[in-house]
């Protein structure tokens, strides 16, 4: 295609250059040029021709006496952008005190010299040199405002200072930020105590590819369960949890916040429902511990015919077992709890099994064991190997025979009375 309009273009102007010849033929003309009393004539055609051959000469003495000053020109390019390739092959295999030298030639001999930049800070923060990597990015033309926007915010981020870099991002200069400056605009804010306007420019960081989706995916639970946990009151809490895909609000990290602040807020009701709702739309061993330990008052005998409800489904839960283990210490039943932790501890409950343990224990007056079981907790948390208690081996095959005849009889597990 290009060959045809090439073939076009030098077809068109040998047409009209013969016509302007055929023109100019049949009617040469008169040209009269008087210089100090000296009289020239000759024809248009002649003084047309001699015009194109002088501009010809002085097109190509131009090109002469220019050429010394273009071939070193062209010679400090291919070493600029020599000095640039290898700085960045520096920078990438961690040489960087020669990465920055050489990157900083670059951007003084003017060759991409934002690009350089950037790159020579980057250089200078891995080695250190904070007020190094500064300067290179004060040195950057103001036509890069975004690009300097862009260095500043990953700088300040890096030093944990969020608000100096949202200070950068928001420059007007800066305007709009291109896909990596929203990433980190929405970074500095999750930084900064402000996860709901974080998680808001979600939307925008998916349209723009800021991110993988499995990194958004990822940060949208984070965010989310941050903007629940710094809500500053019920309605604030409300309105972030409202806000939420219901996919989003059966995430167990997202429901634990969401439950956590609504009990701190004294919103007793919602949290255990937020937590119920969750765990019957999508089993969570942590959802199930949280259940047996939300600081809410009331609803006793609900909350334990739900567990029982889903021991059914999960019989081997640890988290289920210990919630029950809990709930009967609350009421004061003493051999269940104690029965319901053997079980737990069987399925693979740890440190904090243990140091139900001891609260029960306690509550049964045996401060003996109530001390061994909380050094138990301690040993677990530490990894290392519970010592038993004296006589629960007895206990434990007690309680084990109850609990198979009760799964024998009724083939599902029950409370061993």
């Amino acid at each position: 295609m290009n060959l045809f309009r090439s073939l076009l273009f030098w077809i068109v102007l040998a047409l009209l250059g013969a016509l302007a010849a055929q023109f100019l033929l049949s009617d040469p003309g008169y040209v009269l040029v008087r210089f100090r009393g000296t009289d020239y004539t000759t024809t248009v055609a002649a003084m047309v021709i001699g015009i194109l051959v002088a501009l010809l000469l002085l097109g190509l003495l131009w090109k002469l006496v220019t050429l010394p000053f273009r071939a070193w020109r062209d010679r400090s390019d291919r070493n600029a952008r020599a000095r640039l390739g290898e700085g960045l092959d520096a920078l990438h295999g961690g040489h960087y005190a020669r990465a920055e030298q050489l990157l900083g030639r670059a951007a003084d001999e003017g060759h991409d010299a934002a690009f350089a930049r950037v790159a020579a800070a980057r250089a200078a923060n891995a080695r250190g040199d904070i007020a190094a990597a500064r300067a290179y990015i004060d040195a950057l033309d103001p036509k890069h405002a975004t690009a300097r926007a862009i260095a500043l915010g990953e700088q300040a981020l890096a030093d944990e200072r969020p608000t100096d870099a949202l200070v950068a991002l928001d420059a007007p200069a800066a305007q709009p930020l291109p896909p990596r400056g929203l990433a980190l605009r929405a970074e500095a804010l999750a930084a900064s105590g402000k996860s709901a306007e974080a998680y808001g420019l979600l939307g925008a960081m998916r349209q723009q590819h800021a991110l993988p989706d499995a990194r958004l995916d990822v940060l949208q639970e984070r965010w989310a369960a941050a903007a629940l946990r710094e809500a500053a009151d019920a309605n604030a809490l409300a309105d972030v949890w409202d806000r939420l895909p219901k996919d989003v609000r059966n995430e167990p990290e997202v429901v634990l916040a969401y439950a956590d602040r609504a009990a701190a807020l004294r919103w007793d009701e919602a949290a255990l429902k937020a937590v119920e709702q969750a765990l019957d739309a999508r089993w969570d061993e942590s959802l199930a511990a949280r259940y047996g330990t939300l600081p809410v008052a009331g609803r006793a005998e609900q909350r334990r015919a739900n567990v029982e409800r889903w021991l059914q489904a999960h019989p081997s839960s640890p988290a289920l077992l210990l919630t029950l283990a809990r709930l009967d210490r609350a009421e004061g039943r003493w051999p269940q709890a104690e029965a319901n932790l053997h079980r737990a501890l069987a399925q693979g409950a740890g440190a904090e099994a243990w140091e139900e343990f001891g609260h029960v224990h306690v509550g049964t007056g045996d401060m003996e064991r109530a001390q061994r079981s909380y050094a138990n907790a301690l040993r677990v948390a530490r990894g290392e190997a519970a010592v038993e208690l004296p006589g629960r081996e007895l206990r434990e095959r007690i309680g084990d025979s109850a609990v198979r005849e009760i799964r024998d009889e009724h083939g599902i597990p029950r409370l061993a009375e």
